[in-house]
């Protein structure tokens, strides 16, 4: 049987574009994010135009919904050594870098016709959380559910993430909710038809000062405690599980085989698909304008698109949800912050595990595809909605990570990148419902981490919306903690 390919580097078939469209996905980006065209080693240089002709046959998307295509491929695709060497003025804060359109979305794009004027429940936003949730409602027979997404499916941070997954962290809390994530990850393809390419290497975790390293040792007995097979290393040790890393500057490290990654774009497609299939309205290009509010509860819910009534509203919208949850007349203590991301040409498969250093907030794993994937966190940061990429950046992060591994000095960037954490003051997240408006419930605040926690944060939170039951999870983390002091900080965050 012979095939028309569109997309060399990802054996991307024009029937596999057609079978996007035939899914909803009408759109250039969505079709990218759906087929995985345009991320490969080209970069979108020989199949863009090709998709772009077929969408306009298929008539999937008038043509100005064409022009926004962001990938923006290299002229010159520059090695990792070379931007080491750009300078950095560490001691001033980064500003502004390459902007990203995210807040002015064409016309074209936005679907025909109001949304639906009544439903049970509305989720603002169409995030991994959001998506994670409207699922496991259905799961427990709740289908007249409304969700809202003012971009595209992965516009926001659950498709700019590396994909990390572990449960190495600081609190029983959280070790709690990552082994149930990752469990749920494990069953994915078999639960929701598609798979998340969930590969457990481990996480090794480097600690260069004896704080830190007193850290991981409290934390590895910690999960040995939840049956998490933590390990404390020796720099030798930790050689053994990575081989050619430097380990420069380490006093100690810790090893979970456990920990993974995952390909985040088809873990929200799956979740996306599951909804729509179940009945539930996933609404895209579609922006809250703010509430209609009377005898302490949300009676609508206002949009670009017609108003919704509803009983229930769910505030999952990341980095967004201050902004959202200000149109009501409520504070949140979340800030957001930018974390800049970048990916390489791909290798040969070589690391098994991802790496950070704990004191810098550098990461890096490799892909299931042999790309290097990696951040690092910059103290410097100015809170702010900046989705901007820079170059200084790039340089900080080449720098760190040929510390660890000179080897990669030779390889070249293909792609840059930037997305906010939602990030609170105890770094733990902002959940159930809000004091002084209780059919508003809060489903922010996870501070980078949402992507990892989604899974086992909407199946407790879907039980406790439709059941009634307790669940300490919605008390512990509940937004009056910060008016009461009540908190419990989480110390094991990246970047």
């Amino acid at each position: 049987m012979s095939k028309t390919l569109i997309c060399s580097c990802e054996d991307v078939t024009a029937d596999d574009i057609r079978h996007a469209v035939s899914k909803g996905f009408c759109d250039v980006e969505s079709v990218k994010r759906f087929t995985g065209f345009g991320t490969g080693i080209c970069q979108g240089k020989g199949c863009l135009s090709a998709v772009a002709a077929l969408l306009a046959k298929e008539k999937a998307q008038k043509p100005a919904g064409l022009l926004p295509f962001t990938p923006r491929p290299p002229e010159f695709p520059t090695e990792l050594s070379l931007l080491a060497s750009a300078p950095v003025d560490e001691s001033q804060p980064p500003v502004g870098g390459v902007p990203q359109e995210l807040s002015d979305f064409p016309p074209a794009l936005r679907p025909e016709g109001p949304v639906p004027a009544r439903a049970k429940v509305v989720i603002i936003g169409g995030g991994i959380m959001g998506l994670a949730l409207a699922y496991n409602l259905s799961l427990r027979g709740e289908t007249d559910v409304v969700v809202l997404e003012r971009g595209y499916l992965c516009a926001g941070a659950s498709g700019r993430n590396g994909g990390g997954v572990r449960m190495q962290w600081g609190t029983s809390a959280n070790i709690e909710l990552a082994k149930r994530s990752i469990a749920l990850m494990g069953r994915f393809a078999r639960d929701l038809g598609i798979n998340v390419w969930l590969r457990q290497g481990g996480y090794l975790f480097m600690a260069k000062t004896k704080a830190v390293a007193e850290r991981l040792e409290r934390n590895v007995a910690l999960h040995n405690k939840h049956g998490v097979p933590t390990r404390l290393l020796t720099v030798d040790e930790a050689r053994e599980v990575v081989p050619g890393l430097s380990l420069k500057g380490a006093q100690a490290a810790s090893y979970n085989p456990e920990d993974g990654v995952i390909f985040p774009w088809p873990f929200l497609w799956g979740y996306a698909n599951a909804c729509r299939k179940a009945g539930i309205k996933v609404e895209t290009f579609t922006n809250v304008t703010g509430f209609e509010l009377s005898d302490g509860l949300v009676r609508k819910v206002k949009t670009d698109r017609g108003d919704i009534a509803c009983d229930t509203v769910v505030l999952a919208t990341g980095a967004w949800s201050p902004e959202i949850a200000k149109l009501a007349g409520v504070q949140l203590p979340n800030e957001p912050h930018r974390h800049e991301i970048l990916s390489t040409e791909p290798l040969k498969p070589f690391l098994s595990p991802l790496v950070s250093v704990l004191d810098s907030g550098l990461y890096f794993s490799q892909s299931m595809r042999g790309e290097i994937v990696g951040g690092m966190g910059d103290p410097k940061e100015p809170p702010g909605l900046n989705m901007g990429s820079t170059l200084r950046f790039v340089s900080r992060f080449s720098r760190a990570l040929l510390e660890q591994m000179p080897q990669l000095g030779h390889v070249k960037v293909l792609r840059q990148w930037a997305g906010c954490y939602d990030v609170t003051p105890d770094n733990n997240p902002v959940l159930g419902r809000t004091p002084g408006l209780e059919n508003l419930l809060q489903l922010s605040g996870f501070v980078g981490h949402g992507f990892m926690m989604a899974p086992a944060v909407a199946e407790r939170m879907a039980q406790w919306m439709t059941t009634g039951e307790s669940d300490e999870l919605f008390t512990r983390f509940n937004l009056r903690r910060f008016q009461e002091g009540k908190l419990e900080r989480e110390d094991m965050i990246i970047g």
